[in-house]
Parts: structure tokens; C-alpha cells; sequence
């Protein structure tokens, strides 16, 4: 069963660390913009230590992956939010105490890009639930109708269910300039389309234990123990796991292809009753789209395989919990998916 951590109040405290990259002297007043948005919404915000932005990542790892445990263990922080992604959060990984972790109280934490690589173990490791939903510099976006903010998720008591649809429009544009506009609240949502299936046109529901992230940093995890989806599915997962993935920014060939096929020989997926992916704005190959790349490497699997799913960098941005039951149904131009807390 999944680990559910307490529904956030009012006068929480938000934890906020960069496991990864920090936030620099330009970019400051985006991140008080976005303390105040979670201020706003009723929380306290604690900032950590690692946070810096002169370098590639906040501080050195062991102080990263300390801070980091240090907050997941406090019983005070009831949700630890980072900044944003980054490149080296799996520099880490070896440095916490998950087992200190999965002894404690547990508690929210919420991201996606190179936070996938911390989400997904800890969900894999502790039997926490996670949500892949937007990292702190992008909270003080309002989202368009469909579609909750991530801490709607994180309000949800055990046994509530929790239902989004695609809003069926998108950003066809490059990221908010934040040095430039750090007060954006609206998103540019300028592109249409919804949800597809790749493998038919046969509408379709799936039911299973949410698990997923992105996939340039979750091939890295794998043949190690931060990547066992097979034990964790055999104790939390006995109904299948609704795997999600998406692009950052690699070619269909470089990433896409590549590694998923290399998820997919690893078994990332021998549990998975589909794969919902993420929109992507990350360029096609040679006559080779992304979407070719997805049915090359996940056809064998024989599951459905639906794209265009609000999971990743292309906002706007569907919450995902990891571990919760849920189920996405498409219909051509639809798509829903119900999250449930049990």
C-alpha cells in the first residue's frame, strides 16, 4: 500500500532546497515571487541552505543530500519543494539515509525534470507517494481549466479521488523569461491539441499505481537499486503500474530512442499496463519524429501507449502522483485521468 503523507494545511511549512541546480542573484526575485504564491496559499516557506546559483549545482553533494534528508526527516516541513531541475541531482543518491527516510513521518515532495531523479527512488525505496507536477519557480503560474495546482494534490486526504482533464492547449513557445518577467503568472498557451493514442484509435481506459518522470535522467538509474520498479510493485503496485515519461530536450534518436528502449531491456516496464508521454518540444531526427521513436521502442510491449499527456516540460502541467490508483481514459480529443489516495 501506498504511503500517503498528511493532507497540507494552512500553516505548513513548505521546505524549499535545490537537490540540483540553484537559483542565481538574476533570477532571485523570481523564487521570492514564489514564496509569496505559496505564502499566499496559506503556508510557510522555510528556505534551505542549498540554494546558491553561482555553479552548476547549489552546494557540494554530501551537503545537497544532507540537507535534503534533513528536511524529508523533519516533522515540522510537510512539503519539500525544489527550485527546478538541474543536471547532477544523482550525485546524491548514494548520500542519503533512505532507510533513516522510510522511518520517518512521511513527506510531500513535489518537482519534475532532474527532480525525477530523486522522486522516483523515493517513491521506489520509502513507498511514499510523489507528485511530478511543477517545481517551485513555475507555482505562481495559474493553471487553465482541467488542470489543479500541485499542492490540490497534496490537500487530498487518503481515500478521495482527485480528477483533471487536458485543457487541450499548450505552450508553443520557448520558457518564461524569469530574469525578464519575474512576476509571470499567466501562461502562454498558444498551441492546440489534446491527448492521442500511438498504437490504435480504439478509445481506451487504463488502471494502475502511477509511476514515471523524465526519461534523460531516469535511464541513468537503471541496473541500480534507485530504479527497482519491480520490488516496489510487488508490495505497493499489484494492480500494474501507469508508467508516465517525457522529453526535456534531446532528439528522438539521442534520447527518446535510446533510452527507451534501454528502460524498457532494464524491465522499467514489465509491470506497466500503458504509458501515458509527455509532450515534448525536443526535436525530431532525420525523418525519425518522436512519436517514432516511442511506438520503435514501446510498441513491443503491446500495452497502449497515449502522448501529448500534460507531464513535463511543455507546460501547462498535469500533478501526477506517483503511487496513487489511478486511471486515465482517452477518447479521440479527450483525456481524463482520476487520481485516487488508496
Amino acid at each position: 500500500m501506498t504511503l500517503y503523507p498528511a493532507p497540507l494545511r494552512p500553516g505548513d511549512v513548505v521546505g524549499v532546497t535545490a537537490p540540483s541546480s540553484g537559483v542565481g542573484p538574476a533570477l532571485r526575485p523570481r523564487l521570492e515571487v514564489a514564496f509569496d504564491a505559496l505564502r499566499g496559499e496559506g503556508y510557510a516557506v522555510r528556505p534551505g541552505r542549498c540554494l546558491d546559483g553561482g555553479g552548476v549545482v547549489s552546494a557540494p553533494a554530501t551537503e545537497r543530500a544532507a540537507e535534503l534528508e534533513e528536511m524529508l526527516c523533519d516533522p515540522e516541513v510537510r512539503a519539500v519543494v525544489p527550485p527546478w531541475g538541474g543536471e547532477l541531482a544523482i550525485d546524491l543518491l548514494h548520500l542519503v539515509d533512505w532507510d533513516r527516510v522510510a522511518g520517518a513521518e512521511p513527506t510531500w515532495t513535489v518537482g519534475y525534470s532532474d527532480i525525477s531523479t530523486v522522486l522516483t527512488p523515493l517513491t521506489l525505496l520509502t513507498g511514499w507517494a510523489s507528485v511530478h507536477g511543477a517545481n517551485l519557480m513555475d507555482t505562481p503560474f495559474r493553471q487553465p481549466a482541467g488542470l489543479l495546482p500541485w499542492w490540490d494534490l497534496c490537500v487530498a486526504a487518503p481515500g478521495e479521488d482527485v480528477r483533471q482533464s487536458s485543457p487541450g492547449r499548450y505552450q508553443d513557445g520557448v520558457f518564461v523569461d524569469y530574469a525578464l518577467h519575474p512576476g509571470a503568472t499567466e501562461l502562454e498557451l498558444d498551441g492546440t491539441g489534446s491527448w492521442q493514442r500511438l498504437d490504435s484509435t480504439e478509445p481506451v481506459t487504463l488502471t494502475g499505481r502511477l509511476l514515471g518522470g523524465c526519461v534523460e535522467t531516469l535511464t541513468n538509474l537503471t541496473g541500480t537499486p534507485y530504479l527497482d520498479v519491480g520490488a516496489w510493485a510487488d508490495v505497493h503496485a499489484p494492480e500494474g503500474v501507469l508508467v508516465h515519461l517525457e522529453a526535456a530536450e534531446a532528439d528522438a534518436l539521442t534520447v527518446v530512442a535510446r533510452h527507451l528502449h534501454g528502460l524498457r531491456l532494464a524491465g522499467f516496464f514489465d509491470r506497466a499496463v500503458g504509458v501515458l508521454v509527455g509532450r515534448t518540444s525536443a526535436p525530431d531526427a532525420d525523418g525519425y519524429t518522436q512519436q517514432d521513436a516511442v511506438l520503435d521502442a514501446l510498441g513491443p510491449l503491446g500495452v497502449p501507449l497515449v502522448a501529448g499527456v500534460e507531464c513535463g516540460h511543455v507546460a501547462p502541467r498535469m500533478p501526477m502522483m506517483s503511487g496513487a490508483l489511478a486511471t486515465a481514459e482517452w477518447t479521440p480529443g479527450r483525456g481524463v485521468l482520476t487520481q485516487r489516495l488508496v
